[in-house]
């Protein structure tokens, strides 16, 4: 037993696997950030959201049946676009091909998974829209369900979103909390 025990690297080192890499890639573009004053949501937003939707994500996709790591991999990747430009528009669309350069440059991700980790960021800003794509479902719910926890959460959607679209985060964060066990009413904590 003792021979097959291996020490967790702490995200340092040559023993990363391709998925950590695109987790500590990302991480690092964030921490690179040097001022938020031109930025819609500051740094430290961003890296929470990033860190807490992927494990989001993580227990989503264990509850779902899913592969974790194709799941937190498209999580970590889905605000791209906002992580580096500081904007919010279009940032979905924008994302896909930037988040598909990362995979291709971290390297060892077959087609198939570009595929869906891409599409599942395309369209992670569809709310409204739900798909067939399992992925894609996940990234919209770990999002939603994620900022939920946050403070004044409630008030930024309904300052920022159109409210059928606000209706659609409730109705997702509701069935989130509902398959996590806890009180689907208690949608903004």
């Amino acid at each position: 037993m003792q021979n097959q025990l291996k020490d967790f690297h702490h995200y340092k080192g040559d023993d990363l696997t391709r998925f950590e890499k695109v987790e500590r890639k990302v991480l690092e573009i964030i921490l690179s950030i040097e001022s938020d004053e031109a930025r819609e949501d500051s740094k430290i937003f961003e890296f929470m959201h990033a860190c807490g939707s992927i494990q989001v994500a993580r227990i989503l996709a264990q509850k779902r049946g899913l592969n974790v790591d194709i799941a937190a991999t498209a999580t970590i990747l889905h605000d791209i676009q906002t992580i580096i430009s500081g904007k919010h528009k279009d940032h979905a669309k924008i994302g896909a091909p930037i988040a598909q350069k990362i995979l291709n440059e971290v390297g060892g991700f077959s087609k198939d998974e570009i595929e869906t980790i891409t599409q599942a960021i395309l369209h992670h800003s569809e709310k409204e829209i739900y798909s067939k794509d399992p992925y894609t479902e996940l990234v919209k719910d770990a999002d939603v369900f994620e900022c939920s926890l946050y403070k004044n959460a409630e008030s930024f959607y309904r300052i920022h979103k159109p409210e059928h679209i606000y209706k659609e985060y409730v109705k997702r964060i509701k069935k989130v909390r509902e398959e996590l066990g806890l009180k689907p009413e208690e949608v903004f904590r």
